[in-house]
């Protein structure tokens, strides 16, 4: 992992548990299996789990010719695309994410963004700036809320699952589109799958939560976009080449449409995009995702899936290569 994030994953409440669970060298720190520095080759030689994070190289072919007694990836983040190539798994490698773990504050982050979207807390919050004064909600927010409203969610991914789960209290109804999802489990979680376009004309809010795939680029274009009803909220915590970022900017500009955004594209928007200014647009730059404490919930299931590697168990959460063509 690169030393800025085992600066924040491996914390000293974290490192403690994992110094117990594994014989290792916890001043050892390799973000360049290339690297010939003194000692190192014969470290990896002997290597039989790596514990790895954001920042990882990449386990190619020449990678794993310095490591022949390697039998496990344990990922400390979520997605293993970065680093975990085919040659892991032609090795036969048992790879662990904490894909999971990281789900929970994505799903937490999410559930605030519908209830605040159909709430209209953003757009009431600038009105109240700019009146400084009282303000007729009753006439000037008749149809808020989130009794009998409608959300769909694009993607049954861990995180979409997660939602699905937190939105089941709530008093609203949960259109779910994923082609590699089965109905009836989504019926089981309280959903209700459905066709893609089906879901964007009928929800009040959309929620984004599939895999960056070359089938999944700009899946949200100019002719879906307009599939959404006046006054519907996007949320994209996902990847922001899922949306036409030109053609939603249009439909925000003209107020059609809102949107919480947690990622875009690109990623750091030019400074001059309108989408900063904009009141019916909430910009937050990534933050959804496991920051500050949530990161030792990460380190955390990493650990414990060390811990059942050392016992002989199978993990908790494997990776299974079969699945990574359509997950993230």
């Amino acid at each position: 992992m690169s030393p800025g994030t085992r600066a924040a994953v491996l914390s000293g409440r974290v490192l403690p548990k994992l110094v117990r669970v594994a014989d290792l060298d916890p001043d050892l720190l390799l973000s360049d299996f290339r690297d010939d520095a003194p000692g190192l080759r014969h470290r990896l030689a002997e290597a039989e789990v790596l514990f790895t994070s954001w920042g990882c190289p990449s386990l190619d072919a020449d990678a794993l010719e310095r490591m022949p007694r390697l039998r496990a990836v344990v990922h400390a983040a979520g997605s293993v695309k970065h680093h975990v190539t085919a040659a892991c798994w032609e090795r036969g490698l048992l790879v662990s994410s904490a894909a999971a773990a990281n789900a929970v504050p994505v799903a937490e982050y999410t559930l605030a963004a519908i209830l605040f979207a159909n709430k209209r807390v953003l757009e009431s919050a600038h009105a109240y700036r700019s009146a400084r004064g009282p303000m007729d909600l009753l006439s000037r927010y008749p149809a808020v809320g989130n009794y009998r409203r409608t959300v769909g969610l694009i993607g049954a991914s861990l995180i979409g699952r997660r939602v699905l789960e937190l939105l089941r209290p709530f008093d609203l109804r949960v259109l779910v589109h994923d082609p590699y999802a089965d109905p009836a489990e989504i019926a089981t979680l309280g959903g209700e799958a459905c066709a893609l376009d089906q879901l964007l004309g009928s929800s009040d809010v959309v929620s984004l939560h599939a895999p960056e795939l070359p089938a999944t680029r700009h899946l949200l274009d100019a002719a879906r976009l307009a599939l959404m009803p006046d006054g519907a909220t996007l949320i994209n915590t996902a990847r922001g080449s899922l949306v036409d970022t030109a053609a939603l900017t249009e439909e925000l500009v003209r107020g059609r449409l809102h949107a919480v955004l947690d990622h875009t594209e690109p990623e750091l928007l030019p400074a001059g995009s309108p989408l900063f200014d904009l009141p019916n647009v909430l910009l937050t730059p990534h933050v959804a995702g496991s920051l500050g404490g949530e990161l030792d919930r990460l380190a955390a299931t990493a650990v414990a899936e060390l811990e059942r590697y050392a016992h002989g168990l199978a993990f908790r959460h494997p990776v299974d290569p079969t699945r990574l063509a359509y997950s993230a």
